[in-house]
């Protein structure tokens, strides 16, 4: 019984772990294509002039493949709820910072910039 685990783990000799999630291949060339898409919905956005809203826009893009990315990608979304817990805290301490760092740079007034 050993030795069939054994065989069945990997040539490397590690023993199985448990059950593994297994993601069938269509749902990653379906989350790839659809980061492709989005990139190219980037790229053709910032031709375009939106005016304040280009700023908003990216951001948008950006945080959707970084949530496909995490959710699926790195598995997130079929992991435990401590798992969950973790990538929330990292992503609430990141919305954080920004928040910090954006209040800061928005309540400068004119001309707090100057080169020379």
């Amino acid at each position: 019984m050993a030795h069939e685990m054994t065989a069945a783990a990997g040539t490397h000799g590690e023993e199985m772990q448990g059950a593994t999630h297994l993601v069938p291949i269509r749902v990653y060339l379906t989350i790839f294509s659809i980061l492709m898409i989005l990139t190219a919905v980037t790229v053709g956005v910032s031709f375009i002039d939106l005016g304040p809203a280009n700023t908003l826009v990216a951001i948008v893009i950006a945080v959707t493949k970084m949530l496909l990315v995490v959710l699926y990608f790195m598995h997130v979304r079929y992991s435990s709820r401590l798992t969950w817990a973790v990538v929330g805290g990292g992503f609430f301490w990141l919305a954080l910072l920004l928040f910090m760092t954006l209040a800061d740079y928005l309540t400068r007034g004119p001309g707090w910039l100057r080169y020379g």
